[in-house]
């Protein structure tokens, strides 16, 4: 999978969850900018971060960065 579909796959769960970029960010420890730059496919979180969203949002990594 790609960055732009994990992004895209990231922005579901959050809306989901109706959680803004800040409280995601709060809750892994990044700022709203970085999980927006996440969402974006601009950045890529680290391993530790990916476990963190994983966690946060109840799926696994592997659903959230790499399941087509």
């Amino acid at each position: 999978m790609n960055k732009e579909d994990a992004g895209a796959r990231l922005k579901s769960l959050r809306l989901k969850k109706k959680e803004t970029l800040a409280e995601v960010g709060r809750a892994v420890g990044v700022t709203a900018q970085s999980v927006q730059a996440y969402e974006s496919g601009k950045k890529t979180p680290s391993d530790s971060v990916k476990i963190k969203l994983a966690e946060h949002f109840n799926r696994t990594v592997q659903f959230i960065f790499f399941d087509n």
